[in-house]
């Protein structure tokens, strides 16, 4: 049997590999359209600051190693133009005609470029290929670069930002969304958005691009931000290109549509990969998922299928992580927005563990966000810290796909030893956490919950001396014992919201007050510490925006 693979990226190289390990003697052929096969994408930005400092790092495999070892033939250059399904064959750069029996889609995405007055400068660049980022780290070096914008804070976006703030570059981030990173929540991306500020990074939110003209990107609101270099990081769009045209199925969102098998509308096509369709694990809505580890699942599945193995892709997670200086961020599952968009109603909670025992020299604080119903059913999770993030985040994810609840979160048996975690794991005292809000043990109050001053008591459980180092505005000073003896007197008709530093103390105070028959108490999830970098990030912001009105 001869299969063709269309693209030499994840998916199309892990296709082909998968098909020879499964049959020795079948035929295949990937047909790439660029000079390159089997780059490492993902490392592009640390390629263009010198973290990775050899291009031969860049490349996963070869043309010689697919041959030599898996005696797999690969065409560079040769583009795809006609895919004809009635007698199965393709057309190569508009002239070679090759048949095949079985074929693979595999074609990517490619960098969206809006049509924006002065884009396609020679000083405006996108980041996919490995040729882009020769071509960025050429420019920079030839032409002196002192400022630097990157339009788009998507993973790829940060990553370029902070590569090009390494390189010592005055950098900007601009964004047109409320905040950087889409999978997270905005709780999550202030984390981020503090560290870029930590290190002199420049962000722009809720603005976009006008125009570029010599030396300035003019933003929508009329700001003027000088560059020397602009990267595009917007996003990527599905290269569906072949699929319409030989008249396969498109999907709603413009992917490549697939079944579980990953088959197209034409039985004798497959397709994964950026390019593809799916569905997302907790909302079940169809989406686009341009990740490499979805993409090479995906080869492996098509390969086992065409080979008559059985094989099922169980819809994309988007577990991600994304490394911002000494920051990291993780993520899995559904975020609030996409819960919201599908109608699934959710309940969170925030806990502020340590990356290993805290009495080990050098623990770090590390913010948890857990997202999930009435039920028990984890519906995502999100992390920012600095040792151990993408751990406790990968664990919650394997959780999931395992139809876990949070109360199994409590049983989860751990590795602990002191340099590495504690005997209650971040991820067990998440699991007791959510538990105890499903249970109507605690009652979890939020940021936003304290926005409503007039309605709201505010009562600091920590001790006199925390309180009088710094609390809320408006907050009163009540220790639990206090409480305990004391309970009466709280102000009748407002909800009481405790606070300390973490959201513990408050737990055990609200405990008290819950058992004393009060019904509208609630702790502060995530507690001062939460709050904190949320009113930094709030007040960056307020003050960015001011200095943009100053300079208009």
């Amino acid at each position: 049997m001869k299969t063709i693979v269309i693209g030499g990226g994840a998916c199309g190289a892990s296709t082909a590999a998968r098909l020879r390990r499964l049959d020795d003697d079948a035929e295949i052929l990937i047909l790439e359209k660029s000079n390159e096969i089997s780059i490492a994408n993902c490392g592009l930005p640390y390629y263009c600051s010198g973290v990775i400092d050899s291009e031969a790092a860049m490349h996963v495999s070869s043309v010689q190693k697919f041959k030599n070892l898996l005696n797999i033939d690969i065409k560079l250059n040769a583009c795809v133009t006609d895919i004809n399904r009635g007698e199965k064959s393709v057309t190569v750069n508009g002239a070679e005609k090759i048949s095949y029996d079985k074929l693979v889609l595999a074609p990517g995405a490619y960098p969206f470029v809006p049509d924006i007055e002065g884009a396609l400068r020679d000083n405006i660049f996108t980041v996919r290929m490995l040729q882009d980022a020769e071509k960025i780290k050429s420019y920079i070096k030839n032409n002196n670069a002192k400022n630097a914008v990157v339009i788009g804070g998507g993973f790829i976006g940060v990553e370029m930002v902070e590569s090009l703030a390494e390189l010592n570059l005055n950098t900007t981030l601009i964004e047109q969304a409320e905040h950087i990173l889409p999978p997270i929540d905005a709780e999550t991306a202030a984390y981020a958005q503090n560290e870029l500020r930590k290190h002199k990074v420049k962000i722009i939110l809720k603005d976009g691009v006008k125009s570029f003209n010599d030396d300035s990107v003019i933003l929508a609101s009329g700001s003027k931000i000088p560059f020397d270099i602009a990267i595009l990081a917007i996003g990527v769009k599905p290269d569906n290109s072949l699929a319409k045209k030989c008249g396969l199925e498109i999907g709603l969102t413009g992917g490549i549509k697939v079944n579980e098998h990953l088959q197209t509308s034409d039985p004798d096509i497959y397709a994964g990969g950026d390019g593809v369709e799916v569905r997302n694990f907790v909302t079940k809505e169809l989406c686009l998922v341009p990740l490499a580890g979805p993409a090479n699942r995906q080869g492996r599945i098509i390969a086992d299928n065409i080979n008559g193995i059985p094989s099922v892709y169980k819809n994309t997670q988007g577990s991600a992580v994304v490394k911002i200086f000494d920051l990291t961020i993780a993520c899995t599952g559904a975020n609030e927005s996409q819960l919201k968009k599908a109608g699934i109603e959710y309940l969170k909670t925030f806990t502020m563990g340590f990356s290993h025992a805290n009495y080990y020299p050098c623990a770090t604080r590390t913010m948890h966000k857990l997202l999930f119903d009435k039920s028990g059913k984890i519906l995502g999770m999100q992390s920012a810290g600095y040792e151990n993030v993408e751990k406790r985040v990968d664990v919650v994810a394997a959780a999931m796909r395992s139809g876990l609840s949070v109360g199994d979160l409590i049983d989860l048996e751990l590795c602990y030893a002191p340099p590495y975690s504690s005997a209650k794991d971040p991820v067990n005292i998440l699991g007791m956490h959510a538990d105890n809000i499903l249970r109507g043990f605690v009652k979890p109050a939020f940021f936003e919950d304290l926005e409503d001053r007039e309605n709201i008591y505010i009562i600091d459980v920590r001790s006199a001396e925390e309180f009088g180092a710094a609390t809320l505005a408006g907050a009163v000073n009540i220790q639990p014992q206090q409480l305990r003896e004391n309970y009466g007197a709280l102000p009748a008709g407002k909800k009481v919201i405790l606070i300390c530093n973490t959201g513990f103390q408050t737990y055990v105070a609200s405990r008290i007050l819950l058992q004393k028959g009060l019904k509208e108490v609630y702790s502060l999830t995530g507690g001062q510490t939460l709050y904190n970098e949320l009113l930094k990030d709030k007040n960056a912001q307020a003050s960015e925006v001011l200095k943009s009105a100053a300079e208009l």
